[in-house]
């Protein structure tokens, strides 16, 4: 069978088993993907041509497990990143990017506090040469030459998972044609807020972690008398009176 042939070819979904046609599908290790397969997936998922039919039904299962646990996830803060919200769920130590509005509905990956492995920042500026004409039409550098510039603000951000491990975030709704411009410092803002807040969250968690693996010392009880090793909530294991409160 020719080149035409093998393009002309029916081919089926590798997981749902649908009739493909020519556009539409998403190509991975071991055949393709239907459309509504592959909106299943993370968004920031990249290792399609990588991944078997078994990794994407892994992945899948995944997914629906991670809808499941929206349920439960009940947001305490909310950083902004132009149109993209990185919410915070404080409280079970969990966080989400989304950019929908319905945020249950879209799936958003769950990570844990725990998964956050940096946050990097960018200024990217955009140099665009300005010309003139000369005395015969032509058109001609300045010298020296001059140039416009544009902004854009970036966040990068790394974290430990199964199926990705980068988020890329431009803060800016659109470009930002001066420096030092509000929008420009709104940006800036943004982007430190980003930054400073997830760099703090995955400190403060090592902090515990290193806590909770740091060997226990036994105190004595300033309401029983007893010698006790303090609970988790740093609580008498007798009497149940607070230590050191």
């Amino acid at each position: 069978m020719g080149f035409f042939g093998k393009m002309f070819e029916k081919k089926e979904c590798a997981i749902c088993g649908t009739e493909l046609g020519l556009l539409g599908k998403t190509k991975i290790n071991e055949g393709y993907l239907c459309k509504e397969c592959a909106g299943k997936l993370s968004p920031f998922f990249r290792g399609h041509r990588s991944s078997t039919a078994d990794d994407i039904r892994e992945q899948l299962a995944y997914r629906e497990a991670n809808a499941q646990r929206l349920a439960s996830f009940n947001p305490t803060r909310t950083l902004s990143a132009g149109r993209t919200n990185i919410m915070l769920d404080e409280d079970a130590k969990l966080l989400i990017i989304t950019s929908a509005a319905r945020w249950r509905d879209a799936n958003p990956d769950i990570i844990e506090f725990t998964q956050v492995l940096g946050c990097d920042t960018e200024i990217e500026e955009h140099r665009t040469e300005q010309y003139r004409e000369n005395k015969d039409g032509e058109r001609v550098s300045y010298n020296p030459p001059r140039y416009d510039l544009d902004y854009d603000f970036h966040v990068t951000i790394h974290v430990n998972t199964p199926y990705f491990t980068e988020i890329n975030l431009r803060v800016n709704d659109s470009t930002i044609e001066q420096r030092g411009s509000i929008e420009y410092r709104e940006a800036e803002r943004q982007t430190n807020e980003i930054r400073d807040a997830l760099m703090q969250l995955r400190q403060e968690t090592r902090d515990s972690v290193v806590a909770a693996q740091a060997p226990k010392t036994a105190v004595t009880c300033p309401f029983c008398g007893a010698t006790t090793i303090p609970d988790a909530s740093g609580r008498c294991e007798y009497c149940g009176g607070a230590i050191g409160a």
